[in-house]
């Protein structure tokens, strides 16, 4: 359930889309040096945002440095080091356990199972050193895997575990900024759940695979209800965001949450417009 919290290229600067790289540089390199090669499998730009998101708002110092790598060995690219872009990577590799289990009990899924156990022996030390995150991750996942199993109608409920489990995500210090960052991680979260299911609906109901949306894609304007339904989410989030005291890349940051999330929802929009005209209506 990752891929959604990106960015809108075309409208950042390219400074910015450099220091956007150099985030995701840097949690690449913290995964590999924290976790090995099973651990950098799980990158994904989603905890970009987050590594952003915690550097702005606490700021400290960073470590800058011109590099290459594996899959970038022509030229040196910007890389970003920082105690937060290395707490997103342990954020990282925590929810790719926890996914990946999921999957195991949900399909039964050999690859998922073998791909968690390569983690396994990094995850006791996650588990002691954020017990709070630890314990939100696999209470919203196995709480969603109840809704699932129960093919719930109530798409609220199944998107606040997710919610609830990404707020506990974003708040790496019980501070003052622990109210508004639980807050915002809730409406993301949701957003990230409900545009996940918006997405795989065709496929979900061609193979019979639980989707809440599937309740609601009969409604009279669907697609228009859908929209609001996300623009509350994103409205939420944003509100926000709004109240942390973040300059530090806030052009960034602020790409993503009012630009970034919708480039991929009219992607995914296009795409499912693409299967109704060949499949008809779902």
């Amino acid at each position: 359930m990752f891929g959604y919290i990106t960015i809108n290229k075309p409208e950042l600067k390219i400074r910015e889309f450099r220091r956007y790289q150099g985030y995701y540089c840097g949690i690449c390199r913290s995964l590999r040096l924290r976790y090995g090669l099973s651990g950098q499998m799980a990158l994904n730009y989603d905890m970009v945002f987050l590594s952003a998101l915690l550097t702005g708002l606490y700021e400290g110092k960073e470590y800058l440095a011109l590099r290459r790598c594996a899959l970038h060995p022509t030229g040196k690219h910007l890389s970003i080091q920082n105690p937060y872009i290395d707490y997103a990577s342990d954020m990282t590799v925590l929810l790719a356990y926890h996914n990946l289990m999921d999957d195991w009990r949900d399909d039964k899924n050999a690859f998922s199972l073998a791909s968690a156990g390569l983690l396994k022996g990094k995850c006791a030390v996650l588990e002691a050193e954020y017990p709070r995150q630890w314990h939100a991750a696999k209470k919203g996942i196995r709480k969603l895997h109840g809704y699932e199993r129960e093919r719930s109608a109530d798409l609220d409920g199944a998107a606040g575990c997710m919610g609830a489990l990404l707020g506990e995500i974003l708040v790496l210090e019980r501070d003052q900024w622990e109210e508004p960052l639980r807050a915002m991680g809730f409406y993301l979260g949701k957003f990230v759940y409900l545009m996940d299911a918006y997405e795989d609906l065709f496929q979900d109901e061609k193979r019979g695979q639980y989707n809440p949306l599937s309740f609601q894609k009969d409604r009279p304007g669907f697609e228009d209800w859908f929209a609001q339904v996300l623009t509350m989410m994103m409205a939420g989030c944003a509100k926000e965001f709004e109240r942390l005291p973040i300059l530090k890349d806030v052009a960034i940051l602020r790409n993503i949450l009012y630009a970034g999330v919708w480039t991929k929802y009219d992607l995914i929009r296009e795409k499912r417009k693409e299967q109704e005209n060949k499949h008809g209506s779902i």
